[in-house]
This record gives C-alpha cells, structure tokens and sequence, in this order.
C-alpha cells in the first residue's frame, strides 16, 4: 500500500514550494513597519562623525534616509534585525557595490546615534554618527 498525503497536505506543501520559489507573497514576506525611524523628524538634519567631527547635511525625508549613509544609490535589498521601540538594526547588500548593517538609536524624534559598518566602493567602512535635526530642508 502506499502513502498518499490528503489533499489539504498536498496544498499545503505546494504553498510552502510556491512561497520558498517567490510565486507567493505574503503580509510576513513584506518589510515589517519600522516604527521607530517613521516617528523621526523629517527635515534637515546635521550628521557628525564623532571619530573625525566631519558633518555634513541631509535633507531627511523619512528615517529610513538613515539605514544607507554609504550607500544612498537604491536598490538594495534590506534585512532588519532587530526593530525595537527605540533602536533599530538593519543589514543591506547593494548588488555589485557592497554592503552595510546599521544601527540606529533614538534618543527624541531630532535626535539619534547611527552606527554604521560594511564596505562601499571596494573599501570598508566604520562610522559613529550622531544625527540632530536643525530645521526645514533648504
């Protein structure tokens, strides 16, 4: 005699190859809601380097402006880590032009600390960043 799994196996198996392939989507597929960086204050905002006191200007749009300092050139796929109330971690591969894993830490709304390491540009990289925001983008 041999074993035929019922129909409602079957389908269940044949949705799990279809999700593993990329055929199927689904809500736990999708990017999860990164609330702590939507809850930052759009605007500009001063970013220095607390090793080399460099700063330089970003007009923020959003907190997820913060995830690629090195790499601010779209697509690369994202991973999150770790999405807590008030840090987030996310590792990203930019496809031929290195990668990066970001943690970001809320201290209020305007003002953070990003700690960021990987390699862009064939060469690595390690920043401590305090980001505050200082007004409307010009």
């Amino acid at each position: 005699m041999r074993y035929r799994p019922s129909s409602g196996l079957r389908s269940v198996f044949i949705g799990a190859a279809l999700l593993a392939g990329g055929v199927l989507t689904s809500a736990a597929a999708e990017a999860p809601a990164l609330t702590m960086l939507d809850n930052l204050t759009p605007g500009n905002w001063e970013l220095r380097d607390r090793k080399s006191g460099e700063v330089r200007q970003l007009c923020l749009k959003n907190g997820r402006d913060l995830i690629q300092i090195k790499h601010r050139q779209p697509p690369c796929n994202r991973f999150v880590v770790d999405n807590g109330a008030s840090s987030v971690t996310v590792q990203y591969t930019c496809r031929g032009n290195g990668y990066g894993r970001t943690t970001i830490r809320s201290e209020t709304p305007t003002l953070v600390q990003v700690s960021t390491q990987g390699i862009a540009d064939g060469r690595p990289f390690d920043l401590a960043i305090e980001g505050r925001r200082t007004g409307a983008c010009r």
